[in-house]
């Protein structure tokens, strides 16, 4: 296929890595983002980690029976606003009817062969990529809390062994062995799960790492350049709206993450997209020899930590509450708190935490939305969630197939036929974008 002039909507991870392999296969790329800078949304500041082998989507048999207890618990790390929007309503129910033991199955299965992918193109892109991002193969060990988890986790490991998954079940010395940092918080580690290939990375850095490499091959980045309108004919998008003037393209690329939702109404796509608000906190390292060597997941809190330079990134907990960017000072307290607890004396408490919030456009499956959808020159790559650094250059290589209209089995599970429901035709002429904050 002829190469193409094509703009993709969204600076984020998803986005950058989608604009990086449309580059390097030799399209006119424009990126546009409403932000002053790259990586603004969900990939300023997010956990780090690049979960590689540990993909299992929150909706599952194990969350619906925790759910109770989550929206009765004061520090739950999953919170619950309901509103009168039918969307929500809409997306809830999709999540309930998805925690089933045969969709998580499939889910998972779909889910690790992208993010391996991802894995092969990261690796790949390496050598382009500047200024440097924190890469690292540091492993990743996740920490149960009790005997029942632990044996639950037996139960995944043996289950993504069928799938390609190298790991190892550990008891609690295993566990302090493996990441003498965690002596102190031994009374609360029955065991583990050590995978040795996991790897960590600055989300926000590598954003802007892609774009320049992008740039390098002729790319074009423009930032503050917020989309509110379509410009159609007939099946096709001619151009995209911003306050600067009218951005026409090829083809466009929706990778904007939650505020795709809005871009696409006007278009007659109703995106089963909702966002999940997640927080972190990152802290300079006061006591090195106290703080994680390793990735650590501790599923008692539903907390990471990955160890960026000489700082430790904390991130966690999951709220449904719609687009609230509004930070809640009690998450970050418990943040702070739960380091000092897991951590004693690894960081300064009295740093600024750098707190922030950001929200994960989250599927009800898990899977996200990858290929052309709606007018016959748009195409979709959102809703990878909180794997959204993870499987960034995974979905852009499936991404940049569907533009080339290549054929490639891994893509199916993620095309957006699949879940995208449209609810009125193609309108023609301009459309502005109504706001996402309804």
């Amino acid at each position: 296929m002829p190469a193409r002039h094509i703009v993709v909507v969204g600076a984020g991870i998803v986005g950058a890595a989608s604009a990086y392999l449309l580059s390097q296969a030799g399209h006119r790329v424009t990126v546009l983002d409403a932000h002053a800078q790259p990586g603004q949304g969900a990939s300023r500041a997010n956990g780090a980690q690049l979960s590689y082998s540990y993909v299992e989507p929150l909706a599952s048999p194990a969350t619906l029976r925790a759910l109770p207890g989550y929206l009765l618990s004061a520090d739950s790390p999953l919170k619950l606003r309901l509103t009168a929007d039918l969307d929500q309503w809409r997306w809830g129910w999709q999540f309930l009817r998805a925690c089933r033991t045969a969709q998580v199955n499939a889910t998972t299965e779909a889910l690790l062969a992208l993010a391996a992918r991802s894995r092969e193109e990261l690796h790949r892109a390496l050598p382009a990529l500047n200024p440097p991002f924190h890469h690292g193969k540091a492993g990743k060990l996740v920490v149960v809390a009790s005997a029942t988890g632990l044996q639950q986790a037996r139960e995944q490991v043996a289950r993504q062994a069928r799938w390609g998954c190298r790991q190892e079940v550990l008891d609690t010395a295993a566990c302090i062995a493996r990441e003498p940092a965690l002596a102190g918080y031994a009374r609360h580690v029955a065991g583990g799960v050590w995978t040795e290939s996991e790897e960590v990375g600055d989300c926000h850095l590598a954003c802007q790492a892609l774009l320049a490499a992008s740039q390098s091959m002729g790319a074009q980045l423009r930032l503050e350049h917020r989309v509110t309108g379509w410009s159609t004919s007939g099946d096709r998008l001619l151009a995209a709206r911003t306050p600067q003037g009218d951005v026409q393209a090829d083809a466009f690329v929706l990778a904007s993450g939650v505020d795709a939702v809005a871009l696409a109404r006007p278009l007659g796509l109703r995106l089963p997209l909702t966002p999940i608000k997640g927080y972190s906190v990152t802290l300079p390292l006061a006591d090195p020899d106290r703080a994680p060597q390793v990735s650590v997941t501790d599923l008692r809190r539903k907390l990471v930590y990955a160890r960026l330079g000489g700082h430790l990134r904390v991130a966690g907990m999951a709220e449904l509450v719609g687009p609230d960017l509004q930070i809640d000072p009690d998450r970050i307290r418990f943040l702070r708190d739960a380091v000092e607890e897991t951590f004693a004396g690894a960081v300064d408490p009295k740093a600024d935490p750098q707190a922030w919030a950001g929200l994960r456009p989250a599927t009800p499956t898990g899977l996200p939305l990858i290929g052309r959808c709606g007018p016959r020159n748009l195409f979709l790559n959102v809703g990878q969630g909180a794997l959204g650094w993870t499987l960034a250059l995974g979905s852009a290589r499936l991404l940049a197939n569907a533009v080339a209209d290549a054929s490639d089995a891994l893509a199916e599970p993620f095309a957006p036929h699949r879940s995208v429901a449209s609810h009125r035709p193609m309108p023609t002429g301009h459309r502005p974008i109504p706001s996402p904050h309804r």
